[in-house]
């Protein structure tokens, strides 16, 4: 099952639905920088929904309304959850790059069952997601590229590591380049698995 649908609220925000009709568990998906090209269409989102769709999970993958300096954009994510939340048992957050970032701040707000990152981004605008690890009350894990160089991730993992976060480490660049099934399916693994077992 695919269906788009608009999120209700201010801002004009876009989604896709994945996965089956008759789920009971949610995971909102993060895009990365609308102005780098950042959508819900980015290869990594669609891997981690059909990857959550085999396991009976569905997958909300929106687009950010518009460019907002961060603010919007972890608005657009809570409104997301929101939407998700009236409709799903359980929730889950799921972000990569910049949306790692969004993911993070937007968790403190929706109280999600737990909360997954890929490649996470730390500044969201003018904002800094690194704290909202410390903050988080839920499961999270962080799963990041040891040749990464485009993301400012290494504080967001050391402070996961801190806290006793999932943290996972591949031999990947930021974008995951021939390891983007694998990312996936480790993403889908770890949320299902939370989403089931609280």
């Amino acid at each position: 099952m695919s269906e788009r649908l608009r999120i209700p609220g201010p801002r004009d925000v876009r989604a896709t639905l994945d996965g089956p009709a008759d789920a009971d568990t949610l995971v909102v998906a993060c895009p990365p920088h609308p102005q780098m090209g950042g959508s819900r269409t980015d290869s990594r989102l669609t891997a981690v929904a059909d990857a959550l769709a085999d396991r009976g999970t569905a997958c909300l993958r929106f687009d950010y309304g518009p460019w907002d300096d961060g603010h919007g954009e972890v608005r657009d994510a809570v409104a997301a959850c929101e939407w998700g939340r009236e409709r799903y048992d359980r929730l889950g957050l799921f972000g990569y790059s910049f949306g790692g970032g969004v993911a993070l701040l937007a968790a403190l707000e929706t109280d999600p069952f737990a909360v997954s990152v890929l490649a996470p981004h730390a500044a969201v605008g003018e904002r800094d997601a690194t704290p909202a690890v410390a903050d988080l009350d839920c499961p999270l894990q962080v799963i990041y590229g040891e040749r990464d160089d485009s993301a400012e991730w290494e504080n967001i993992v050391e402070t996961a590591r801190e806290h006793g976060a999932t943290v996972e480490s591949m031999a990947a660049d930021h974008f995951f380049v021939g390891q983007r099934a694998r990312a996936a399916e480790a993403v889908a693994s770890w949320l299902t698995g939370r989403l089931r077992s609280r």
